[in-house]
């Protein structure tokens, strides 16, 4: 098949891989305009630019796909299939009835739970058990489309949101792989979604990765989990920002309040709502990330309390 690719970030990178190591024709990328990243605000290309180009596939970065001239162009490609894997543009109803078969979008949940921005984050924090993929016809209305092809895996008690996102990366791959063949012989088989069934996965907000030390150690070991690597999760201490890459819920009961730090010279062990939660890497604004005992060695813990007091 002749097959537009339509991606950004680093989740869309395998399927990309796998579809230009196919025999498919990938005859154009779609990717999301160049942003500015670091502290010297250069434009830096998406992952996905960067594999395309380094394959010689033409890539268009349009900040719309609603112009005429856009659409006119995508029209001109004739295109058999248009594959999307977390490209963050809103397709009208006129692109995706530009290929002809129309476009399949590969998500990151198994659906109808989590449709949305952030499926992977919510996952964890709803202390989801399981969770993979779901290849769907698409739609107009959002992660709504038939499902065409389903697996899943488990989302193991330490994994954190990157660890998630990369094996959902290459699971979407193989499944996309899997559903190519039916998709080209017409047989695919269409199931509707149970929108009884269905939740949504808002995008996240940096303002979440503040935690609240009212909640319980588990519930703040999950947001840890999924703020990782981004936005991270961070407290209030001494007036400065912390920031916790990893943690670990304690089965035994809070002592003072919570956000008191249990005075220990080998631990860095929080008080929460119900429970404790023990830090075991933590990174101060212009430092690099650090396990908590080195952190212990280099600050005294004496009257320390994280979190801003009210």
């Amino acid at each position: 098949m002749k097959i537009i690719f339509a991606g950004t970030p680093d989740f869309a990178v395998p399927t990309l891989k796998a579809l230009l190591a196919s025999e498919h024709i990938v005859c154009a990328v779609y990717s999301q305009p160049d942003r500015p990243s670091g502290r010297g605000r250069k434009l830096v290309p998406s992952p996905v630019k960067v594999l395309a180009q380094s394959q010689g596939t033409p890539v268009h970065q349009p900040e719309t796909l609603k112009n005429p001239q856009e659409l006119e162009r995508l029209h001109a490609l004739n295109a058999d299939l248009m594959v999307i894997a977390a490209y963050g543009l809103i397709l009208p109803k006129a692109v995706l009835q530009a290929p002809a078969l129309g476009c399949i979008n590969i998500h990151a949940s198994l659906l109808p739970r989590w449709r949305g921005a952030a499926p992977i984050q919510r996952a964890i924090l709803a202390g989801d058990t399981v969770t993979g993929v779901t290849i769907i016809q698409v739609e107009p209305r959002l992660d709504a489309g038939p499902m065409l092809y389903k697996v899943s895996c488990p989302i193991f008690a330490s994994a954190t949101a990157g660890d998630l996102q990369n094996r959902l990366a290459h699971l979407g791959a193989a499944a996309l792989m899997e559903t190519l063949p039916a998709i080209a012989t017409g047989t695919i088989k269409h199931e509707r979604q149970d929108e009884t069934a269905a939740t949504y996965a808002h995008k996240v907000d940096k303002q979440e990765a503040v935690l609240d030390w009212t909640r319980s150690a588990a519930e703040l070991e999950r947001a840890v989990r999924a703020f990782n690597p981004w936005p991270v999760a961070e407290t209030c201490y001494h007036g400065k920002t912390l920031r916790i890459w990893k943690a670990q819920a304690l089965e035994q009961a809070a002592v003072g309040a919570p956000g008191d730090l249990l005075e220990s010279t080998r631990t860095m062990d929080v008080s929460t709502g119900a429970g404790v939660l023990r830090l075991l890497e933590v990174q101060l604004p212009g430092g690099k990330p650090m396990p908590a005992q080195a952190f212990l060695n280099a600050h005294p813990i004496e009257d320390a309390h994280f979190g801003c007091r009210t």
